[in-house]
């Protein structure tokens, strides 16, 4: 697995051609409770992103590994000391833009890695995603495994599916198998599960966490985390990452 900020720019011309496939990790900065740092989804989106990366790679596929995004929209936690949030047009146009310099090059094949759940946030890369839906002579196809998608929610835990997932077990597994020293865990296991009804007051309107009701930035059962549970979800999307490439592109594999 090769990342291209590695690469010097002869060996980028020698990588780039219309069959490689490049992954883009995307995340945000932002609150996740009191125990786990601002760059959890980061963490998350590299993680599945490299281990993707290897699936297509023993598959034969050819793979690099974009500088990931750290910035997205991040409405959700304002009130909250820590959070960066773009406008919905500024992402829309620093992903438009990404595409289209790699598609100069002559890439025609990219992978969103999203890792940020924010409803509005995800509408906007599938957005970026439907203008680019096919690979041509002068164009990039996009790809955009959403996990939020039922297909792909259901091979998740029990808590995601739930929906009470900000910096509960699911995202703390995850960083406890990605990047241990990042939790800190004598705080994570004194923290008690807190249920905000996340998704029906999402339908009902309420726009940030604080005004459903979390005062410390999360929800879901923190103190359940576990890595091993973390080395589990990586691999389930790293499996929809690569499962999509595999459908999207057959003539790759």
């Amino acid at each position: 697995m090769t990342r291209l900020s590695d690469l010097t720019w002869p060996e980028a011309r020698q990588r780039f051609h219309e069959n490689l496939v490049l992954i883009l990790p995307v995340g945000s900065t932002e609150p996740h409770g009191p125990h786990l740092p601002l760059d959890v989804d980061v963490t998350i989106a590299e993680a599945q992103s490299q281990r993707a990366a290897e699936m297509l790679e023993q598959a034969g596929v050819e793979v690099l590994l974009l500088p990931p995004l750290a910035y997205g929209l991040t409405h959700y936690t304002e009130g909250f000391e820590g959070r960066i949030s773009l406008r919905p047009g500024t992402l829309w146009a620093v992903l438009e833009d990404v595409v289209t310099s790699l598609e100069d090059q002559g890439v025609r094949r990219i992978v969103f890695s999203n890792a940020h759940l924010e409803p509005e946030h995800v509408q906007v890369l599938r957005g970026v995603a439907k203008d680019h839906p096919d690979c041509t002579k002068d164009e990039a196809a996009v790809l955009f495994p959403d996990n939020t998608r039922r297909r792909w929610a259901q091979t998740l835990s029990a808590e995601f599916k739930s929906g009470e997932c900000h910096a509960g077990s699911y995202e703390t597994s995850i960083v406890m198998a990605a990047d241990p020293g990042a939790v800190r865990e004598d705080l994570c296991r004194e923290l008690p599960p807190v249920e905000l009804g996340l998704i029906e007051k999402m339908g009902q309107g309420v726009k940030s966490f604080r005004k459903m009701g979390s005062d410390n930035a999360y929800c879901g059962d923190p103190a359940a985390a576990s890595a091993e549970e973390g080395r589990e979800q990586i691999e389930r999307l790293a499996e929809m990452i690569a499962l999509s490439c595999r459908e999207a592109w057959p003539e790759l594999f």
